[in-house]
């Protein structure tokens, strides 16, 4: 069994690494584990853990629905949070409405539940997770640093391929390991 998810990698622009050093200067109190900008990516579907046998059907259907599909642009923007300000999990920088991003996950998703890969619910909400937080002291600030900056153009990003990961998963944090690269040209 390997923990696998598909994904678009993110390769952090330098507005990117600012507001993440931003966000740790002024969250510094807070229990917050940091993504590591290396890892950042926009995940397209979860599949949590899947048989090895399973991997190679997997890859078939992304290089089928990768072929061709064709580049496109996506625009992060803004930060937002998961759960919400009583109970936040996820603090996550946003990525604009794509139609060609939806188009690309939901046929994906379609796919895998066609052949019996994927069981769960197709709801996507693009993002790059910044951190997951433990804890918050200070909720009303927490919501003023969000708001300052909910709309902050961070970075556009031109996609060209979708990766098949693993997520090994160790002590000091996740280790993405590309399975299989799918080339949307």
């Amino acid at each position: 069994m390997k923990r696998v998810f598909i994904a678009i990698k993110t390769e952090a622009a330098v507005p990117v690494y600012k507001i993440i050093t931003s966000l740790k200067s002024e969250l510094s109190k807070e229990k917050i584990k940091w993504t590591d900008p290396d890892n950042l990516h926009v995940t397209l579907l979860f599949l949590g853990n899947t048989e090895e046998k399973s991997l190679g059907v997997i890859s078939s259907v992304l290089n089928e629905e990768c072929h061709g599909f064709g580049q496109f642009e996506i625009n992060i923007r803004g930060i937002g949070l998961f759960k919400n300000l009583n109970e936040p999990r996820v603090l996550w920088a946003g990525i604009e409405p794509s139609e060609k991003l939806s188009i690309l996950n939901s046929n994906i998703v379609n796919r895998l539940k066609n052949i019996g890969i994927y069981r769960g619910e197709n709801y996507f909400k693009p993002h790059l997770t910044l951190g997951r937080i433990k804890t918050l002291v200070k909720k009303q600030d927490f919501k003023t640093i969000l708001d300052k900056y909910k709309a902050t153009e961070l970075q556009n990003l031109v996609v060209e391929e979708i990766i098949l990961y693993e997520s090994i998963l160790l002590p000091e944090g996740p280790v993405y390991k590309p399975i299989d690269k799918f080339s949307l040209k």
